[in-house]
């Protein structure tokens, strides 16, 4: 028999299926919509709107969340600003660590540059190119999935790089507290937003797992416990986390 508590969960995680669906479906007509509009002015634009933390809805949805968390407005000029994935320099045998500096407190993870290293080495690209620096983590979901969304330099939760990278270390992924992964639009569109798992969490091995937490736990779960500010659609348990999480920056290097 199941409980009414499983019957929750159950109901939370088909509520984000079907939002995750249906961002899917919208950011496949904007990438379409792009390539139309870049053929008629024979430009060539690359959105990077992976959209990522898309889904679970992790991924970068353009959606929601206008909802504004009291935190300063990221420089949009940041979204969009590569041509193309960066070359691979890291060491993919190498040990990698990251330190994520919030507002909230400090979180630290390492990185699993053998089991993800096109999003290890992308993630290193960006924190050393300071992308990260002065944004905000935008979205925070305490019920069904628990995460805290970060990446988006523009705060909304349709920005990106400019690029899109493979997915990674997906066969048999799970989402347990402490699990660091990205977040995305569907598959192979992977970009600047991850999110940071501080509850174990059932999700689809959808999303690539590129991190493990070492420090900062208990700064996400003060963060959750907080709640979420109400946005548009009003939900009380999906939206800009109540307290603020502005990122000042993240470090990224071997060792």
């Amino acid at each position: 028999m199941v409980s009414s508590e499983q019957r929750r969960r159950e109901l939370a995680r088909e509520k984000y299926k079907r939002q995750m669906d249906a961002r899917v479906e919208a950011a496949a007509k904007r990438r379409k919509r792009n390539t139309l509009v870049g053929g008629i002015a024979a430009v060539v634009a690359l959105a990077g709107i992976g959209a990522l933390a898309t889904g679970c809805s992790f991924s970068d949805d353009k959606k929601d969340d206008k909802k504004a968390a009291a935190a300063p407005t990221p420089s949009p000029s940041k979204s969009g600003k590569y041509a193309a994935e960066p070359p691979m320099s890291i060491d993919a045998k190498a040990p990698y660590t990251a330190t994520m500096d919030t507002s909230a407190g400090k979180v630290t993870f390492t990185l699993d540059a053998a089991k993800a290293p096109h999003t290890v080495n992308s993630f290193v690209f960006l924190a050393g190119d300071h992308f990260w620096d002065n944004t905000k983590c935008h979205r925070l979901t305490t019920e069904g999935i628990f995460v805290l969304q970060c990446g988006d330099p523009t705060g909304t939760g349709s920005g990106g790089p400019g690029y899109e990278i493979p997915d990674e270390n997906l066969t048999g992924a799970t989402y347990p507290a402490g699990t660091v992964a990205m977040a995305n639009a569907g598959p192979n569109t992977n970009g600047s937003q991850f999110f940071l798992v501080y509850k174990d969490t059932q999700l689809p091995p959808n999303y690539t797992p590129f991190g493990k937490i070492t420090g900062g736990l208990d700064v996400l779960q003060k963060v959750a416990a907080a709640g979420v500010t109400p946005g548009a659609t009003g939900s009380t348990t999906d939206g800009a986390p109540a307290t603020p999480v502005n990122v000042a920056g993240i470090t990224a290097a071997k060792g």
